[in-house]
C-alpha cells in the first residue's frame, strides 16, 4: 500500500481576476476550492491513475472535514489525526501575474505527533510512505527523522518531498527517494545561485553518496531528472500556458511513484510523470490527465552514463 502524509494540509482557493487593484473591490471571474497539501495532491493524482493510497497527516475543524469529505468523494481512503484549530486556507490568484497567499495552519501537540508516528509503525514491509509539504506549528524537523527511522527498521520505502535543513538526519536512514526542486537542492548545499543541469546532476549524485537510494529533481519548465546508482535520466518538459505552478511537483511525484511502483518501466514512468506535472501547471488545479497523452509526445528523455 502507498501512504501519503500531509502534516500541514490546506484548502486551496484558486481565483482568477482580470486585474488586481489595491484599495478597490476586485471581483473574480472564476473560483475553485480544492483539498490540498502536497501529500493530499499525491493521493489524488494516484487515484486519477487508478492507484489506491491512504491519505494521512493532521486535519482540524470544519476545513479539515471538508478535506476528508472531498477525498472520500474521490474514493481516496483517509486516516488523519484530528487536532485542535482550523486547517488552513491558502489563496492562489491569477491576475496577469500569479499571487500565492499561504497561511500557517494549526499548532500540533506532542501527543498528536506521537499518534501519527504510532500509525506509521503499523505499516508493513514493502509499503511506501510519501511525506510531502511543510510542517505545522510546534512540529520540528526531528519528526521526519523519526519517520525515516521507523521506515528503515520495518522495510518501508520512505519518500520525502519537503524543504528542510536537517536532511542529513534523513539520509542516515537511507530513504527510498528524495524529490527536491532546483531551489531546494541548492539550498541544502548552501548555494544561492540557480543551478545548471550539470550542477543538478552533480549534487543529486552527492545525495546518493550520503544515503539516498533515488533522486527525482523537478525543474519546472526545464523538465525533470531522475538519478540512482545505476543511471541518470533527463526528461524535457512540454510547452504551454502556465496557470498554476503550486501543484506541479506533487503531480510529478505522485504519478512517478505510482507508475514506477506498479511496474511501468523507468523511462516511461518519468516521461508520463513529467507530462502529468506539466498538465497540472497548465490547469487551475491538479491535472484531469486528459491532455497527458498529447503532452507526452513533447517529452524527450536522455540517458546519461556515469563516469
Amino acid at each position: 500500500m502507498i501512504y501519503t502524509c500531509t502534516m500541514n494540509a490546506a484548502i486551496d482557493l484558486y481565483v482568477e481576476l482580470d486585474t488586481l487593484k489595491p484599495g478597490r473591490v476586485n471581483r473574480t471571474v472564476d473560483e475553485d476550492y480544492q483539498p490540498n497539501g502536497k501529500g493530499v495532491n499525491v493521493s489524488i493524482i494516484l487515484k486519477k491513475y487508478k492507484i489506491d493510497s491512504v491519505a494521512m497527516g493532521f486535519v482540524a475543524g470544519f476545513t479539515g472535514r471538508f478535506i476528508e469529505q472531498s477525498l472520500h468523494e474521490m474514493d481516496v481512503k483517509t486516516d488523519f489525526v484530528q487536532v485542535d484549530g482550523i486547517t488552513r486556507v491558502n489563496v492562489f490568484m491569477n491576475a496577469d501575474k500569479e499571487y500565492k497567499l499561504v497561511n500557517q495552519g494549526p499548532s500540533v501537540t506532542a501527543e498528536k505527533q506521537q499518534e501519527l508516528l504510532d500509525k506509521v509503525a503499523q505499516f508493513h514491509a514493502g509499503d511506501t510512505f510519501i511525506v510531502s509539504g511543510s510542517l505545522p506549528r510546534n512540529v520540528s524537523e526531528s519528526i521526519l527523522a523519526e519517520m525515516a527511522k521507523i521506515c528503515e527498521t520495518n522495510g518501508i520505502d520512505f519518500v520525502l518531498d519537503t524543504s528542510i535543513r536537517s536532511l542529513q538526519d534523513i539520509l542516515h536512514h537511507k530513504p527510498y527517494l528524495l524529490k527536491p526542486n532546483e531551489e531546494e537542492l541548492a539550498d541544502f548545499f548552501g548555494l544561492e545561485h540557480e543551478l545548471t543541469e550539470e550542477e543538478c546532476i552533480h549534487y543529486g549524485k552527492e545525495l546518493l553518496t550520503q544515503g539516498a537510494r533515488n533522486i527525482l529533481i523537478s525543474r519546472g519548465e526545464k523538465g525533470s531528472i531522475f538519478i540512482n546508482d545505476d543511471t541518470c535520466i533527463l526528461a524535457t518538459s512540454p510547452k504551454g500556458d502556465v496557470l498554476n505552478t503550486a501543484c506541479a511537483g506533487d503531480a510529478l511525484l505522485g504519478s512517478f511513484i505510482g507508475l514506477y511502483k506498479n511496474g511501468t518501466p523507468l523511462e516511461e514512468a518519468l516521461m508520463r510523470a513529467t507530462a502529468t506535472g506539466a498538465s497540472t501547471a497548465f490547469s487551475k488545479g491538479l491535472s484531469d490527465l486528459q491532455d497527458v497523452p498529447q503532452l507526452l509526445n513533447q517529452v524527450e528523455v536522455t540517458r546519461r552514463e556515469f563516469v
